[in-house]
């Protein structure tokens, strides 16, 4: 979508409420303290028939100076000038107030075509400072409520001439494929771009990471740990492949987790976990002798990610800080496969997001990870690895009764998910499907992402009935 809106204003006016509203789902994270939002969100919006990229931005404060705060004022402004329209969102019930009239100056500085929402509009207490707006000369405002969606209609009257609308082209249907080229069809299938997440402790770089990756400061950034709060999605480009980067609030023990944002934060990481493709967990590289770039907390998010399914790559930043390279690798690999011994193989890449060292090879682990992820095997060939591998360690026999595999196949990929036929499903025990995930995964060269192996009973249903088994 070519035509942007940016949705401006002070803290706690409402801005992610209303793009929320407009995008159709709860991207951004919404709570009454001022100042939640900090970098800039794009979104996919559509009011009625128009349809536009909007972008949520953090509260517009009145400094200058090196302060986080004047960092976030840079960003809006940055969105500010980038955008074909603004909406300039006030608190009505609060009435217009000696920011809000700064701000609506500098939006006429600017030339920016505005539109001037008043928003909490819901009650009478809002009558006074619906009128009040006037004085801001940004024409009239448009009494507004984004919590309860009040005057979405009055908003697409008053959108309507700046948003243009597009004309509908005649799609000529493609004739229905034959069953012959199913097979074909679902290798050539397009899943989009890959979602690539970032997470890690609170200030190991992933948002400068993400800045090295797109070329600009497209997020905020600094000394201060945990500036990142919302899960930001960036869509980009590398040699010629599609890929959604997306930025994560930090996440910290639970028990040290306190303040409600950074609890809704995390959940919002969590989410982002959850619909990636690949997730690159980011180490703090900057270690001294003898010290591992690994700690409990990163053990535990990359279990999680494992649980989730999600193909997993990390990555050790600050590496030209590391005090003893050699060493903080070796501890880095044993401490991994002794505590998460279900990413054996996992790609480690080091690099210097600052710098902007290793980030070649990172994105070549990235797709490397992502194309196992994928990966299909051939039924034949499962069966065929199958028998050698049962021949080679038979399965037990409780109760003096051997189990019997019958065969194996692969019921979905993304992560690779297996299903194994046996005469006796519950007394197959765990340690045996681990290892046949370690022998599948070494086989068939499977390195890091997660496998999925489950014990059914049945038949196999590649043998006709009525035919004689032998």
């Amino acid at each position: 979508m070519s035509f942007t809106v940016a949705i401006v204003g002070r803290p706690n006016v409402g801005k992610s409420t209303l793009f929320n509203r407009l995008v159709g789902r709860r991207l951004a994270l919404v709570d009454d303290q001022p100042g939640v939002t900090r970098d800039r969100r794009e979104g996919d919006a559509r009011l009625y028939e128009l349809e536009f990229r909007a972008i949520d931005t953090a509260g517009l404060e009145d400094v200058t100076d090196d302060s986080l705060e004047a960092r976030m004022r840079q960003q809006t402004e940055r969105a500010i000038a980038e955008a074909d329209l603004v909406l300039f969102v006030i608190d009505a019930r609060a009435g217009v107030t000696p920011l809000d009239a700064h701000f609506a100056d500098l939006l006429r500085r600017a030339a920016a075509k505005t539109l001037l929402i008043a928003n909490k509009c819901e009650g009478k207490a809002a009558e006074a400072g619906l009128l009040d707006a006037y004085r801001l000369g940004l024409g009239e405002p448009l009494a507004f409520s984004a919590e309860h969606g009040l005057g979405l209609g009055d908003l697409h009257e008053v959108m309507r001439p700046y948003v243009p609308q597009g004309e509908e082209d005649a799609v000529e249907l493609p004739a229905e494929p034959d069953a012959a080229e199913d097979d074909a069809l679902e290798a050539e299938r397009d899943y989009g771009p890959l979602q690539m997440a970032v997470v890690g402790r609170p200030n190991v770089g992933k948002s400068t990471l993400i800045n090295r990756l797109v070329g600009e400061d497209r997020l905020l950034t600094g000394p201060e740990a945990g500036i990142t709060r919302d899960s930001i999605e960036l869509d980009w480009d590398f040699q010629g492949r599609p890929v959604r980067l997306v930025d994560t609030a930090g996440l910290r023990k639970r028990a040290r987790v306190e303040d409600k944002v950074e609890r809704l934060s995390a959940a919002d990481t969590k989410r982002a976990i959850d619909f990636a493709n690949v997730v690159v967990l980011l180490l703090d590289g900057a270690v001294g002798p003898n010290e591992a770039p690994l700690e409990k907390q990163d053990l535990t998010i990359a279990r999680t990610v494992v649980d989730e399914g999600r193909a997993l790559v990390i990555a050790v930043n600050k590496w030209d800080a590391c005090g003893d390279r050699i060493g903080a690798m070796r501890l880095l690999r044993d401490r991994l496969e002794r505590s998460l011994p279900q990413t054996k193989g996992v790609p480690i890449v080091a690099v210097s997001a600052l710098e902007g060292r290793g980030l070649d090879k990172l994105l070549q682990a990235v797709f490397a990870a992502y194309e196992v992820w994928n990966v299909r095997l051939p039924t034949g060939q499962l069966n065929r690895w199958l028998e050698a591998t049962t021949t080679q360690h038979p399965p037990p026999a409780p109760g003096g009764r051997r189990i019997r595999i019958k065969y194996v196949t692969q019921a979905k990929t993304r992560p690779p998910t297996f299903v194994v036929f046996c005469s006796q499903p519950k007394d197959l025990p765990d340690s045996y499907l681990r290892y046949l995930e370690n022998a599948l995964r070494q086989d068939f060269d499977l390195p890091g992402t997660p496998i999925r192996i489950f014990a059914r009973a049945g038949e196999n249903p590649y043998v006709k009935k009525g035919r004689r088994r032998r």
